[in-house]
This record gives C-alpha cells, structure tokens and sequence, in this order.
C-alpha cells in the first residue's frame, strides 16, 4: 500500500518534524501559511478541525489534511487550562502550571490530544489521546518540552522529560491519538 500523503496544516515547522516521529511511514509536507483562522473553538477536536478544514480549502486537493489540537487539564482548575492552554502558557509552561498549584493537594493532571485528517474526498477522521498523570512539586528532566518537565504518568514515579522521547514516543497522548487516527484511516483504505 502506499504512504498515505498528507500537508500538515500548521506554520510551524516544528510540526512537521513532530509529526513524522508520529507517522514516519507517511509520505509529510507542512502546509506553511501565515493566514491560519483564529483557533476558537470551544473543545480541542473544534480546533484542530479548524486547522484541518482551512487546508483543505487552500491545500492541494489530492492530499490529506492532517491538524491536532492538545493541552493539559488539571482537576485543581476545574480541568483548566484545557484547550487555553497555549495561551495561558505564555510559553512559562512549567513554573506557571506549578504557581497555580502551589499548596494545593490534588495534583491529579491529564494531557489530551486530537488529531484530524481530512481526505481528499472531505471524510473527516480523527483520533483521541489521553495520557492521565499528576503533576509533581518540581521540575525533573532533560528531555521533552511545554509541562514534561513536571508531568508524572499514572505507573511511574518519573517525569514525562525524565522518562525520554523513546518512551514518550510509545506512551504520550499524541502517540495515543496517532495510533487512534491510523486505525480510524485503515478502516477505509
């Protein structure tokens, strides 16, 4: 069977590298433009369709549109900062996430991925991830970015950025979602 051929709907070409690692058998290209619509979508999965959808529109038409949408949910902030998290962030993921839960006890946190391919025919396929954790009282670890520094997955005594990229590669909400999508887009080819 062939690679599957997909634009990756983000201007960052981060991305594209990201998501190789989660389809390194797909034939990737990034869709690269800067007049993306505002992500204002209520729920992740609204997000990335946004993302998806507008490649579509202004993408090549016989390939696929792949988008995603992510972030972190802690129970202490009523599962905030949820699908703001990018905002909130501000890019001081970790000691903002630690500051709003300084003395509080319920650490319990879980990071939630969407992913979205729309084919060339508009079928609209996704695939959910969620990796369950705490979120522990310092930061720990070298490798991985945004909160893996003070993530901990439920069954591990470590930080996701203590446990590696070979590990988050298997075990991270986007490997959940990319396993979920590639089941979801088998199913039709």
């Amino acid at each position: 069977m062939a690679a599957l051929r997909a634009t990756v709907c983000s201007a960052n070409p981060h991305k594209l590298e990201e998501f190789h690692d989660l389809f390194p058998d797909w034939d990737l290209e990034l869709l690269g433009r800067d007049d993306f619509p505002a992500e204002d979508g209520a729920t992740y999965l609204e997000n990335a369709l946004i993302k998806a959808r507008f490649g579509r529109l202004v993408g090549p038409s016989e390939r696929w549109m792949l988008a995603d949408d992510s972030g972190i949910e802690a129970a202490a902030l009523a599962g905030g900062p949820g699908v703001q998290t990018a905002r909130w962030a501000e890019g001081r993921h970790v000691e903002k996430l630690l500051s709003a839960l300084d003395g509080v006890a319920d650490r319990r946190a879980q990071y939630v991925c969407e992913l979205v391919c729309v084919a060339p025919d508009r079928r609209e396929l996704r695939g959910t991830g969620l990796l369950r954790g705490r979120i522990a009282a310092a930061p720990a670890g070298t490798e991985g970015f945004g909160f893996d520094p003070v993530f901990v997955p439920d069954g591990e005594e470590r930080t996701v950025a203590e446990l590696g990229d070979a590990w988050k590669a298997e075990h991270s909400h986007r490997a959940l979602a990319a396993r979920a999508l590639r089941d979801a887009i088998g199913c039709l080819r």
